[in-house]
């Protein structure tokens, strides 16, 4: 259990998936204008990273370690993670039509997102059991969820603020990004 503890504080907080190992920076940039969206991107990351990783583990411990065919992890890891984003798609398209609407181009974009894959990829070069893969998947997107609901916040509120020309925008947006990373490297002494 304190594994599984160490796993998910690891992950969420010290080994940030955004502003740690700088993945999934497209959608962390695209989609922080507002919080509502944010969340909601949040949330359907948390959703597809952690049921990937439970079916990314089962079937490489179960079929591609067995049949010896565990050099296609990488491409049957991306088939996984596209079905699993179109799954999330259908669901939003039906169910939350707003969220659907706000997210557009960036849910798609979820297949795309390294930080999906890496954390598959990540549990197989950790070798963690079936477990340990789920709460490290689940904690991984629960930082992602963190650090894209808190910029969102920011710059809702930046939004307000009289800055300089030159750092409007975008720059701005960045500089923020590169502070929230530097102080998220304040949890690197929890353990």
């Amino acid at each position: 259990m304190t594994n599984l503890i160490l796993i998910a504080i690891g992950s969420a907080l010290v080994n940030n998936v955004v502003l740690s190992q700088f993945l999934g920076l497209c959608p962390f940039l695209g989609v922080s204008k507002k919080v509502k969206t944010a969340s909601g991107m949040g949330m359907a990351v948390i959703f597809v990273i952690t049921i990937a990783s439970f079916v990314a583990a089962l079937i490489y411990r179960f079929i591609l370690l067995p049949l010896d065919l565990a050099y296609l992890k990488t491409i049957v890891f991306i088939l996984v993670i596209a079905a699993l984003v179109q799954f999330v798609e259908m669901f939003l398209k039906k169910n939350v039509v707003s969220l659907y609407q706000s997210l557009g181009v960036y849910l798609p974009l979820i297949t795309t997102n390294c930080a999906v894959l890496g954390v598959a990829l990540t549990n197989v070069q950790k070798s963690y059991g079936l477990a340990e893969s789920v709460v490290n998947g689940f904690a991984t997107a629960a930082g992602f969820a963190i650090a894209i609901i808190i910029l969102a916040g920011l710059r809702e509120k930046m939004e307000y603020n009289d800055i300089p020309g030159p750092f409007k925008g975008t720059p701005i947006v960045c500089i923020t990004a590169g502070l929230m990373a530097i102080a998220f490297c304040g949890f690197s002494g929890l353990f």
